[in-house]
């Protein structure tokens, strides 16, 4: 079984005493990962089974009455629930039990929709939780080829722990891709290991089955039609500035509607926001919020292009930029710390994403050349020239073979090593 970089961490954090809830999309992994880390679980519930889930819907009391009748140990009794947002009256089952004896059981729930938890005020058992998530897979679980994750950490914008498994065991890595194809299939661990030639029917199968499944469940849409449109329309846009008006008069909605539509993206953990950059001292910087997918492959089926290595090359500027930004977005998730901003202004300059962590800033452009000039950063420059105390190192990220200083302030980084 492959490694996950949090792995150590939940391993030590889930013996801790307290309820466990893990958020994180569909095929992220977090099933397969609790299986491995939690093996031993006295009670394991999946609500993505119907009859499983009607019979706690109408029973949510149930838990309580299963949970009392296991042996008292001198361990815990550990209970696992898995798509726990599908029934969230459990959350005050769970709530009771935790309160009457914590030492007894310890319990771990999962969901792949904080939605409908938010909606209908579920108790998410507060000063009694740790909250966990899971993202798709980062370059430190997915190195490139002929390339460990500790070799990619030396110069990186945003160093970033690589797994902490024996080198000798070789099966702790997942296969190691070149960029195209990453770009193309994106990082989903049960898509890093699917046959190459069912990828994008695996991953037109997530958009609209899935989708159309858990939104048609959760009665979070009564108009499945013009979300499809919209979906459609915000995975084309992916990494560009959102454009509420533009995509309402498309979809045939109306603006609050796409609002709470990109919103429920993201109660989803479907996708993620980029803010703009608030310090700059030029008055005709833009606002408006960057809105990205958080899987390139999920992002391609969702738009309806062709999942394959041509959509790529056929616009591999926009596709890169997008890659460099869900890395770094996962990195900054998993560090807890830290935000994603870009600067763009109505004159045009722009940097495309700047690291806001620890009262530093750092400015990153993404580019797709190979070749790297101090033309390609003058917009790194101009930002460090205005933020001398806050900003003292800029990146581009590229397609260079090996790591450039463009000057004594602006690296070039390969996209293999940042």
């Amino acid at each position: 079984m492959y490694s996950r970089l949090v792995e150590q961490t939940w391993a030590k954090k889930l013996e801790s005493p307290y309820v466990h809830i893990i958020f994180g999309a569909r095929q992220t992994g977090k099933s397969t990962l609790l299986s491995k880390l939690v093996p031993n679980a006295v009670i394991r519930l999946d609500f993505s089974d119907p009859g499983q889930r009607s019979e706690y819907l109408r029973h949510p009391e149930r838990l309580i009455a299963e949970c009392r009748s296991l042996p008292t140990k001198s361990e815990p009794c550990i209970v696992v629930i898995d798509e726990a947002q599908n029934v969230p009256a459990l959350f005050d089952s769970v709530q009771h039990l935790y309160d009457s004896d914590k030492s007894r059981w310890r319990f771990i729930l999962c969901g792949s929709s904080a939605r409908k938890l938010r909606l209908t005020g579920a108790n998410l058992l507060p000063g009694r939780a740790i909250v966990h998530h899971l993202y798709p897979l980062t370059l430190a679980e997915r190195p490139f080829p002929g390339l460990s994750a500790s070799d990619a950490a030396g110069r990186s914008p945003l160093p970033f722990p690589a797994i902490q498994a024996k080198a000798s065991v070789k099966e702790s890595w997942w296969p190691p891709v070149d960029l195209v194809e990453r770009m193309a299939f994106g990082e989903l661990p049960g898509l890093a290991i699917a046959p190459p030639d069912l990828r994008a029917d695996l991953l037109r199968t997530y958009c609209y089955v899935y989708l159309e499944e858990e939104l048609r469940r959760e009665a979070l849409v009564k108009d499945w039609g013009a979300f499809a449109r919209f979906l459609k329309l915000a995975a084309s846009e992916s990494g560009q500035l959102i454009n509420y008006a533009a995509v309402s008069k498309e979809a045939g909605v109306s603006l609050p509607t796409v609002k709470s539509y990109y919103q429920l993206l993201e109660d989803m953990f479907l996708g993620f926001r980029v803010t703009a950059f608030s310090g700059s001292p030029r008055k005709s910087v833009l606002s408006t919020e960057r809105f990205f997918f958080f899987d390139l492959g999920v992002r391609h089926a969702a738009a309806e292009l062709a999942v394959n290595e041509s959509t790529v090359l056929a616009n591999p500027g926009s596709v890169f930029e997008q890659f460099v930004g869900i890395e770094l977005w996962k990195r900054l998730q998993y560090l807890g710390s830290g935000k994603l901003h870009y600067l763009r202004t109505k004159g045009g300059a722009e940097v495309d994403f700047i690291i806001e962590r620890d009262l530093m800033l750092t400015p990153i452009e993404v580019k797709w050349t190979g070749n790297p000039s101090l033309s390609d950063a003058r917009h790194l420059m101009t930002f460090l020239q205005e933020h001398p105390r806050q900003a003292a190192q800029g990146y581009l990220i590229c397609r260079c073979g090996r790591p450039q200083a463009l000057n004594d302030r602006i690296t070039a980084l390969p996209y293999n090593c940042f």
